[in-house]
């Protein structure tokens, strides 16, 4: 009996958490979700029309104004996402062409912009688009792919320039991806930050794809206020690591809605919640590229992925 005893109660506690991670009640998910995608032609397919999503995430280039093709394409997209009736997030992020293959360039031109640069980026970018009023400083700012994955206090200043400029925006402080150390450069940021930011991007594609919570938890621990999952979902290709399977990617598209259902259980002793999911991307690349997330084809056509996503969507998020 006294064997018997401890693991019943054992199971029973196991049983307990699993139903709370992974089948938690409908109606406890109260997150909005939005899509991230580079492709105007998102605003006229009729697959993400039917998901009824209201908001969208686009990258900017911190030196939007450089080139005109860049600029074209910029006014292009925040055109036809506002024409469309969403609302735009846009994150700054490192110029084109720097980034390549994992890697990013150590060419001047490819350096962290000063503050001062940034800044006159920033309010010319608010002066030509003043519709828009959900910004992030820098994208994932920790990685390596990125010119101040060892700054936080450089992210942080971007951020400062953000506040100062954009009163009445609504602000994600850094946007961070769930890697090794994520932790330490959050508390960094933090130090010089200004007005207490409580509001937090996190990119949890180690999480999602390898079913685990660890770096979501340790983020959650670390900043107050909310989070956002501002770059997420199931990975359909990405190097060895994850060799092309829709049915995985299906999986773990799922395995994200439960994670942010998860975390907002009061009951978990998080300081934070899950208040938005931004999957990236709608569209998916050719065949053979490194990295692919996509929901649907290049084509419009539809994964597996996609028939998660939005059978989900439909029944839990606003």
């Amino acid at each position: 009996m006294r064997l018997i005893l401890p693991t019943l109660v054992l199971l029973l506690a196991m049983a307990a958490a699993v139903f709370v991670f992974a089948a938690p009640p409908a109606k406890a998910a109260s997150y909005r979700v939005g899509i991230g995608e580079q492709r105007a032609a998102l605003f006229s397919d009729s697959r993400f029309q039917a998901t009824g999503i209201k908001r969208v995430r686009y990258l900017v280039p911190w030196d939007w104004r450089r080139l005109a093709g860049q600029r074209a394409e910029t006014a292009g997209y925040l055109g036809a996402a506002r024409a469309a009736g969403k609302e735009i997030f846009v994150t700054f992020t490192a110029r084109r062409g720097c980034f390549s293959d994992g890697r990013y360039s150590r060419s001047r031109s490819c350096r962290a912009p000063s503050t001062r640069a940034y800044t006159r980026s920033v309010r010319a970018f608010r002066k030509a688009f003043g519709f828009v009023r959900v910004f992030a400083p820098w994208n994932e700012a920790n990685h390596v792919s990125q010119p101040i994955a060892r700054r936080p206090a450089r992210a942080a200043a971007y951020y400062n320039v953000l506040r100062r400029y954009c009163r009445r925006c609504t602000l994600v402080a850094a946007d961070v991806l769930d890697q090794r150390g994520v932790e330490g450069y959050l508390r960094a940021f933090m130090r010089s930050a200004k007005g207490s930011p409580r509001r937090w991007g996190l990119h949890n594609y180690s999480d999602v794809n390898r079913r685990r919570t660890s770096g979501t938890r340790g983020v959650l621990r670390t900043v107050p206020g909310e989070v956002w999952l501002t770059e997420t979902g199931g990975i359909l290709t990405f190097g060895k690591d994850f060799p092309r399977s829709e049915s995985r990617a299906a999986n773990r598209t799922k395995y994200m809605f439960g994670l942010a259902d998860a975390y907002r259980n009061r009951r978990s002793g998080m300081r934070s919640r899950i208040s938005r999911i931004y999957p990236y991307s709608w569209y998916g690349s050719p065949r053979g590229a490194r990295f692919d997330a996509g929901l649907v084809n290049p084509n419009g056509s539809p994964r597996r992925a996609y028939f998660a996503f939005r059978t989900i969507v439909k029944r839990r998020a606003k």
